[in-house]
């Protein structure tokens, strides 16, 4: 029998770019895909499958309350819209033709960020009006307090690599001034590690992407305060309707939340140790030099920086980026500094071999240009 890749006329990738929704974002263990395979397989109850997963996922991790959702994307929207509908059910079924006075989202500037989708296409989805409040470059609990009105309806925090790091307040900041004001901070951890520290430092309501550090199949996790939970939960009525997440899809989460739980997690340290080889042999090359850097966003995840002298290797990084996709693997990277000569290379999804064949393809684009 041919494989997928055979019978689609696929081209199979080599991901070096991390836990990236464009490549499918991660491979999830087969404990999971039996869990999701049972789901699939079977009937329920779909309200009781929500509230039992959900107490379940939430006696886990500690916290009040916890529901599955279709995916981070899908909780930013349906936690906007359960903070302005909350318990009206005038307003879970007309929400976007009836005028809401209270229904500004505020969040610092350098967290409106585009992640695959802009911020503010998720907020507007639910029903929110999206005001930045301080700077690109700078937002203290001040300055995110300074944009705070009577028609402020919740704070949101993006918890992400994409985001301006530097003179930004952090989550119990925020918090802070969320309670300071009697107002639901809403924080977007998608491809955060830690599942309940967002939480503890004050939240009330925490997204996380099923999909991503969890690797469960193709899902988002909302955790938080009860009321704040089941207000998102009643969403399914309203807009959650257009973005509902199967029984496979709850399943395979909750299984996948109880295995990361407790399964050894690759440390940075034993990235380092994968990368070293690679590191040696890509310094081997002309006008090529390679290091170990650390996740923006202090997560412990180390990448491998290559930077390109473009003088030397006579090709533009970007467009050396879109040829490593073209060869026999589409190769990828994280290309979000090319315009400076740097790509980084997230090694979770690759093995060794992988990148003896990442750093040959490189090599032999090099070697074309440079002849």
């Amino acid at each position: 029998m041919s494989s997928i890749y055979e019978k689609y006329r696929l081209k199979q990738v080599i991901n070096a770019s991390g836990r990236m929704t464009i490549l499918g974002v991660s491979t999830p263990r087969p404990e999971v895909v039996e869990a999701v395979n049972t789901g699939m397989n079977h009937y329920f109850e779909m309200k009781d499958l929500v509230n039992k997963t959900g107490e379940y996922i939430a006696k886990l991790l500690g916290v009040e309350g916890a529901t599955v959702v279709a995916c981070a994307s899908a909780g930013i929207a349906q936690s906007v819209a359960a903070v302005l509908v909350k318990d009206s059910d005038w307003l879970l079924e007309n929400l976007h033709v009836t005028p809401v006075e209270k229904n500004e989202i505020v969040l610092p500037k350098g967290h409106n960020v585009n992640f695959g989708a802009p911020v503010g296409t998720m907020v507007a989805l639910g029903g929110g009006k999206l005001v930045e409040a301080g700077y690109a470059n700078e937002c203290s609990a001040a300055q995110l307090a300074a944009a705070i009105t009577p028609r402020t309806a919740a704070i949101l925090y993006i918890k992400s690599h994409h985001c301006v790091q530097k003179s930004m307040l952090n989550v119990a900041q925020a918090a802070e001034v969320a309670r300071a004001r009697n107002l639901p901070l809403i924080v977007d951890a998608a491809a955060e590690e830690d599942l309940q520290r967002y939480y503890q430092d004050g939240a009330d309501l925490v997204i996380y992407s099923g999909a991503k550090a969890i690797e469960g199949p193709t899902s988002g996790l909302v955790i938080g305060r009860t009321q704040y939970v089941e207000w998102v939960k009643r969403q399914s009525n309203g807009i959650g309707r257009a973005m509902k997440v199967g029984k496979e899809g709850i399943l395979g989460l909750t299984c996948a939340i109880e295995h990361y739980l407790t399964a050894a997690k690759e440390s940075g340290a034993e990235m380092v140790a994968k990368m070293t080889p690679f590191i040696e042999s890509l310094n081997t090359l002309n006008g090529v030099s390679a290091r170990v850097v650390w996740d923006a966003a202090g997560r412990d995840i180390a990448r491998t920086e290559i930077k390109f002298d473009e003088a030397t290797t006579g090709i533009a990084t970007g467009d050396l980026v879109q040829a490593l996709k073209q060869g026999e693997y589409a190769i990828y990277f994280r290309g979000y500094k090319a315009n400076e000569g740097i790509i980084e290379a997230d090694v979770r999804s690759v093995s060794a071999p992988q990148l003896d064949i990442i750093y040959r393809r490189i090599s032999e684009l090099l070697k074309e240009k440079q002849a």
